[in-house]
């Protein structure tokens, strides 16, 4: 018959594990209650400045491990994660904005950032306007009085121009707005978020980055990060944290950790393919435009230059970029090129180990015109690590059969 008494003995086991364990990976700790030896103990512990534990949600060793070493990569001094890429976004607007409020967005920005602009933002009395990031004098006139965040994105979405980062950063800090930046294309390595030209003059006050892409790394992992180097500000964004009771797994921060020692080989070997394959791209009549930041043709590309090759080393590009194809194929076309594809899939998202394709439709993304791109339709290629000649011949295949010249 079972001894209740041995439940008890397993539970409250006297053995602790001695210390000065050392191994490449950082242990995982899960943890809703953390325990204090003393109730004075538990009185005087202080979650906001990470100098005690408090309770899970809070942090543990390993989310410690984790935002620290994020700082580093992108050059910020405190650090929040989050449970995604658009947690990053929301917890932000949220933190920062109140009702009678005005944010503005590039009309090139993530979509879920402009959709969270137009439902419960505006639901909740914030106002929010769209500007042409790609001319800053648009930017200036549209802030306002109640403009207190603009948001920034390089590139942008799908469609990858590269805005005047430089000069819309300096707008923002010369009208007093706060500007926080969606640095997931950049992650860190294509430029550094709070040191832009390399000299320590520029920099955005928020970067948010969506882990789930290249940290990640393997297409399996939801998670976001908030980055900034004001104190006051970041206790801001901590308390806006706190109070929407915002977490992430021990064991996603586990994997995040594990593949950030090689995310500058991936990301240089996604880098690397895609410009194989832009290049590949740019000599098929089918293609009317190249869109990818690292060509000079490409719109913004003296500013990627500038932004990306300021810190004197080989300027580096994500290994993601989209093509214009010519409108002279149908939809129907398009997709059935899109489902013949073996090594390309279907599917959202990039960074991951398996390149991916998706068609889309720009006049259902922007609220202005697109003068900068060539009428046709817009497939957006996102590299993995396969053999780059084993994409160009799965492309050559499909193309050839749905997309004759």
């Amino acid at each position: 018959m079972h001894d209740p008494a041995q439940t008890t003995h397993l539970i409250h086991h006297p053995y602790t594990p001695p210390g000065g364990f050392e191994a490449p990976q950082p242990g995982v700790f899960k943890a809703s209650t953390v325990y204090f030896p003393t109730v004075a103990d538990m009185r005087s512990r202080e979650w906001k400045n990470k100098s005690a534990y408090t309770y899970g949600l809070h942090g543990t060793p390993t989310t410690y491990v984790l935002e620290e070493r994020l700082c580093s990569l992108e050059g910020g001094a405190k650090c929040l994660l989050v449970p995604s890429g658009l947690a990053a976004i929301a917890t932000t607007s949220l933190a920062l904005l109140r009702s009678g409020d005005e944010v503005l967005i590039p009309d090139n920005a993530y979509g879920p950032n402009k959709a969270l602009a137009e439902g419960e933002l505006q639901h909740w009395g914030i106002g929010h306007a769209y500007y042409d990031p790609m001319n800053p004098q648009d930017l200036r006139k549209r802030i306002t009085l109640d403009t207190r965040l603009v948001w920034l994105e390089a590139p942008g979405s799908v469609t990858m121009e590269f805005p005047d980062l430089a000069a819309l950063i300096r707008i923002c800090h010369e009208r007093g707005v706060l500007c926080a930046l969606d640095n997931t294309w950049g992650a860190g390595l294509a430029f550094k978020p709070f040191d832009l030209l390399g000299n320590g003059d520029l920099g955005v006050d928020i970067s948010v980055h969506a882990l789930t892409k290249y940290p990640s790394g393997g297409g399996d992992v939801f998670m976001g990060s908030i980055i900034t180097r004001d104190q006051a500000l970041h206790l801001k964004l901590k308390l806006c944290h706190m109070r929407l009771g915002l977490g992430v797994g021990a064991n996603d921060v586990e994997s995040v950790l594990r593949s950030l020692p090689s995310m500058g080989l991936r990301y240089t070997a996604q880098d690397e393919a895609g410009r194989a394959l832009a290049r590949w791209w740019q000599q098929q009549p089918q293609c009317v435009q190249l869109l990818h930041p690292a060509f000079e043709d490409a719109p913004g590309h003296a500013h990627w230059l500038e932004v990306c090759g300021a810190h004197e080393r080989k300027p580096l590009a994500a290994g993601l970029f989209s093509v214009v194809v010519d409108d002279r194929y149908t939809q129907a076309q398009i997709d059935a090129f899109c489902d013949d594809l073996k090594l390309f899939r279907i599917g959202y998202s990039w960074g991951g180990p398996v390149s991916l394709v998706v068609p889309y439709d720009l006049k259902q993304m922007r609220s202005h015109p697109q003068s900068h791109v060539k009428p046709g339709h817009v497939l957006r290629f996102s590299l993995g690590l396969e053999a780059t000649q084993d994409l160009i011949e799965d492309l050559q295949r499909s193309l050839h059969q749905h997309l004759p010249k």
